[in-house]
């Protein structure tokens, strides 16, 4: 039996020496078969470290059976699916505190990016416009003052406000990982070792959400600690799978699906994110009629709230195709001036250091937007100017002809599905995206 003292690394290593394409292949990993184990902790392909594991003692709610199947039915449509290894990795790590981008957060290039990214614009949302040390002579040089401790405030704080609102700010529920088996699966259910061992905390204050994740903030942003499916489990079970049920419609039927051999959030899950409710929809409100103006058998579920986070789209294939989703004004003018950008399927996020850029249409005419990608190659944030009187970038001395990512870069793109017609300029710095 392996020794419980191997560290993470250790641990994760031998079993890429015994079998390397377990690791990368989804498609594989579900097919093979996996005996249930003890009523015991055992040893596991991408276990949690113990340091990370918390003590039955803390109380909380253990996991049922109905819910451990509900969850994989709301996340895959089945029970035989369980998350794939670079889902298992991910966590939510911030770059090098007090350096250039000390207010982002390290991320992934799988499907739990999207979730990263969302949290990345909560992270800024806090530390430029909620920290009681915000003002309105913000600098982006604020935002790389951040220390470690000021980091694990934001990263609590990003998570808790997403939870409250998907618990209609009612109540939140946290999910960590205990010691213990808490259910004994049946054989139609593909055991994974640790959802079977979740102890639900649910809170009736959203303060009281914040510190208890403060408390435990290790268990999302340290290195094994599955720090992003821990917090997907949580906002399932603050919304509760009844209400996840009732936001959904005809066109989705879970929340995430396999792309190109990994699984990636549908919108239902973004807007989850985003807004508290996972409608399935960009648009505005509620769709009760088809394109040829008869009515739906059952109407399609837009957002129906305005956000404090944004959301922008854009794709160079839908729009080829002429099936670019119409993202509607309560995701594109959010309460504050941060947006998540999907940007031919790759998420970033892109903000302002103004406020008042979304209450003061004078705000509007030339203003400044720093753009934060979480790749690993990013240095700093880039700063693009966009002006809103200037409607010449349609003929603009780039290259007329060749690629066209450098004629029309797909960053201005979306950025004019905000600002229709803008000019925007890269201030000296090679467009990307």
């Amino acid at each position: 039996m392996t020794d419980y003292r191997l560290d993470y690394i250790g641990l994760l290593q031998q079993e890429v020496n015994k079998n390397p394409d377990r690791l990368v292949d989804v498609g594989k990993e579900e097919e093979q078969e996996e005996t249930p184990p003890p009523c015991k902790t055992l040893p596991a392909l991408c276990s949690i470290p113990r340091s990370l594991v918390i003590s039955p003692s803390l109380g909380g709610t253990p996991v049922t059976p109905h819910l451990t199947e509900s969850l994989r039915r709301i996340l895959f449509g089945g029970t035989f699916h369980v998350f794939n290894y670079e889902w298992r990795k991910s966590f939510f790590q911030f770059r090098e505190p007090n350096s250039e981008l000390s207010f982002a957060l390290e991320t992934d290039r799988g499907g739990a990016r999207a979730i990263q990214m969302v949290v990345q614009a909560r992270i800024i949302k806090y530390l430029l416009f909620s920290r009681q040390s915000s003002s309105e002579g913000r600098t982006l040089h604020s935002l790389c003052e951040v220390g470690q401790r000021e980091q694990e405030k934001a990263l609590a704080a990003a998570l808790s406000d997403s939870l409250w609102l998907a618990g209609e700010e009612l109540s939140a529920t946290v999910t960590l990982v205990t010691e213990d088996y808490c259910i004994t699966p049946h054989l139609d259910y593909k055991l994974d070792n640790f959802t079977e061992r979740l102890q639900l905390f649910t809170f009736n204050k959203k303060e009281d959400v914040r510190k208890f994740i403060h408390d435990h903030i290790q268990c999302f942003k340290e290195e094994g600690s599955h720090g992003v499916i821990l917090f997907l489990y949580s906002l399932i079970c603050s919304r509760t799978v009844d209400r996840l049920r009732e936001d959904l419609d005809s066109s989705t039927s879970h929340l995430l699906y396999i792309s190109l051999g990994n699984f990636v959030c549908r919108q239902a899950l973004m807007n989850l994110l985003l807004t508290g409710r996972a409608s399935p929809h960009v648009f505005n409100g509620t769709l009760y009629f088809g394109e040829d103006s008869r009515p739906l058998e059952r109407p399609l579920q837009g957002v129906l709230t305005r956000s404090n986070v944004g959301y922008l789209h854009w794709s160079r294939e839908q729009m080829e195709r002429g099936r670019l989703p119409q993202v509607g004004s309560m995701l594109k003018t959010p309460r504050f001036p941060v947006w998540v950008c999907c940007i031919n399927s790759s998420f970033s996020v892109l903000f302002s250091l103004n406020r008042s850029l979304l209450s003061d249409w004078k705000m509007e005419h030339l203003f400044h937007l720093y753009f934060y990608n979480g790749q690993p190659a990013q240095r700093t944030a880039a700063r693009v100017t966009v002006d809103t009187h200037s409607h010449h970038w349609e003929v603009s001395p780039r290259d007329s002809e060749g690629d066209p990512e450098k004629r029309f870069p797909s960053l201005e793109m979306t950025i004019r599905t905000k600002w229709d017609g803008a000019a925007i300029s890269w201030n000296g710095t090679a467009p990307f995206y």
